[in-house]
């Protein structure tokens, strides 16, 4: 099952946080920040990509050293549509962050510059849709609720990260007719 597919069923499920409104929010950040920027949408998508697989394994990291609450408590403080230079250390640290600015420069070749000026806008919109799993009950913060994030965390480490898919699909999915 996708990403999307796992974000669409916590759409529909009254449980979970995600909602039509947040997943439109996430995309028009998107939209807003590539606009901005003057970044194509198919370099967007690979930053998105990127940075998504990136985000998976600080967080699987996490999850293996600190327990699975730590990686929940990462996505639910500082997932948002907000620039967030603190989501970004949380997430990666000062160590990982030059790796990831790298590697998004050598997959996009946008300068490393204009890299690190856009991460805090990307991690927490990544953050913001892995939060979309969350559950919505008093109390039911135990780890390993978020479906979303635990599938994403998960995944059978094929390399393939379905974070650009997701907004793609997810684009599709609000541009229909209802």
């Amino acid at each position: 099952m996708g990403l999307f597919d796992l974000i669409q069923g916590a759409i529909q499920n009254p449980n979970q946080q995600a909602s039509v409104d947040q997943v439109g929010s996430i995309l028009n950040t998107v939209q807003q920040m590539s606009g901005n920027r003057g970044i194509d949408p198919a370099t967007t998508q690979t930053v998105l990509s990127t940075v998504g697989g990136y985000v998976r394994s600080a967080l699987q990291q996490q999850r293996e050293t600190n327990g699975a609450g730590q990686a929940e408590a990462i996505v639910n403080q500082y997932g948002g549509t907000q620039p967030s230079n603190a989501a970004v250390q949380a997430v990666f640290g000062q160590n990982q962050l030059q790796q990831v600015v790298q590697a998004v420069a050598q997959q996009t070749n946008i300068n490393p510059q204009l890299v690190q000026a856009i991460l805090p806008m990307v991690v927490p919109v990544v953050l913001n849709l892995l939060k979309t799993g969350a559950s919505t009950q008093q109390g039911a913060g135990q780890p390993g609720s978020n479906s979303v994030l635990s599938a994403f965390l998960d995944a059978d480490r094929d390399g393939d990260v379905d974070v650009s898919d997701a907004m793609r699909v997810a684009g599709q999915f609000l541009n229909q007719p209802r």
